[in-house]
């Protein structure tokens, strides 16, 4: 699809981090922590407690976010950055080879520590996509990263289940992936910084006192937010919609645990999910280009919808296999073409710092789905009610992205310096 080196280089960290996206996120440790880890509390419990973990390391990434873009806007160091989360993301991924039954406590701060890592890594790769595509391919080269990152996240995922099957301790073959995991994202990253250079952006002050300089651009870039109004609503939109899809993600595999559906079910159904989205995030792709990619976004946000009202009624792992192609079909194209659309809203000197409030903004409104999840599972006393109440989020999404004129937003930051 294409030849260019650094575009292929590039997405390679897509390949590289969904390691991390499908495994550790979406299907190994949510069962492992719900089966193995909290074995001593009940199903529902865990899903609650996993809820809140997810939104603690959510809390604690928008913080840092916006400050990190920041930061590396300021010296011109994305790469140098990419690297450091890298690197935090894969140790700390790596010592949950290490916790056992019971050590639940232990595990939720080797994940938050590694998913602050992943989070913020992805600020720094999100915004170099600007610097390797150009303007009349940035939507393809968008999804063409979301799906590799499906096939390199899929192929790993598959040689976790035959580990499942091949070892006859489950607990065992689950911390052997999360290693496997560690060690996926650290080598395929390695053509990213091999062959994208670090952007060439003019510095807006000599100055060397980074973290007061990245201060001030932090406050600066508040006051002048109203001048890329269109950014800036967008930015509301996918705050409220990626927190359901989000959430969804994050929480799909416990859920399904807490209905008493098997590791090996969910984990295959996870599976299923990266390989539907292979083909379906390049149609995502290509189908922006023929009717816009905001009207793309609206599809696939309604198919979030049904996913939502659906996964009420679930009581057999057919059904969750069903939901689970169905997700396939709408997460990489929904969350590339948001990501790409973003993208050609952002002025160039100010790519890292924008995407840092883009990381802000869909991290602490993410933090707004666990919580409800949570709340109203403990209200209730199951997660049913918890699922369908991510419908809310889709709808309220949908709405704002109506006030979205990208072309008057693309206009403003092409005049920008």
């Amino acid at each position: 699809m294409f030849k260019d080196k650094q575009i292929f280089s590039w997405a390679m960290y897509d390949w590289a981090n969904s390691a991390f996206a499908t495994t550790v996120l979406a299907a190994v440790l949510p069962v492992y922590f719900s089966k193995v880890l909290a074995s001593d509390l009940p199903p529902q419990q865990a899903t609650v407690y996993w809820s809140y973990i997810i939104a603690i390391a959510l809390f604690i990434t928008a913080l840092l976010a916006p400050f990190f873009g920041a930061v590396s806007d300021h010296t011109n160091k994305k790469k140098f950055f990419l690297k450091l989360c890298l690197g935090v993301g894969v140790v700390f991924t790596g010592l949950l080879y290490f916790v056992k039954t019971g050590d639940w406590k232990l595990a939720s701060v080797f994940f938050i520590i590694a998913n602050i890592g992943y989070a913020l890594s992805l600020i720094f790769y999100d915004s170099l996509l600007k610097f390797v595509a150009k303007k009349d391919e940035i939507d393809r080269v968008s999804t063409f990263g979301y799906a590799l990152g499906y096939l390199g996240g899929g192929i790993l995922l598959a040689i976790n289940l035959l580990m499942f099957s091949f070892f006859k301790d489950s607990s065992f073959a689950a911390r052997l992936s999360f290693l496997s995991v560690a060690i996926w994202w650290a080598l395929f990253s390695i053509p990213l910084f091999l062959n994208v250079p670090e952007p060439d952006v003019p510095k807006k002050s000599e100055s060397k006192n980074y973290i007061g300089e990245s201060f001030k651009r932090l406050l600066t870039t508040f006051r002048e937010i109203r001048q890329y109004k269109q950014l800036f609503i967008f930015l509301i939109a996918f705050w409220i919609y990626n927190d359901g899809i989000g959430t969804i993600i994050k929480l799909a595999a416990i859920y399904g645990s807490e209905l008493g559906l098997s590791a090996t079910s969910l984990i295959g159904a996870l599976l299923v999910t990266q390989f539907v989205g292979i083909p379906f995030s390049i149609l995502f792709g290509k189908l922006s280009a023929a009717i816009s990619a905001k009207k793309c976004i609206y599809i696939g946000l309604f198919v979030y919808m049904l996913i939502s009202v659906g996964a009420y009624f679930i009581t057999t792992a057919y059904h969750f296999w069903i939901l689970a192609i169905l997700v396939g079909t709408v997460q990489g194209g929904t969350q590339a073409l948001s990501r790409s659309l973003f993208a050609s809203m952002v002025p160039d000197s100010k790519a890292a710092e924008f995407f840092g409030f883009y990381g802000m903004s869909s991290k602490f409104a993410g933090i707004a789905g666990p919580l409800i999840f949570a709340a109203v599972s403990q209200m209730f006393g199951s997660s049913r009610l918890s699922i369908i109440s991510l419908v809310i989020f889709f709808i309220a999404g949908i709405i704002m992205l109506t006030f979205v004129d990208e072309k008057e937003g693309q206009r403003v930051a092409s005049l920008s310096v």
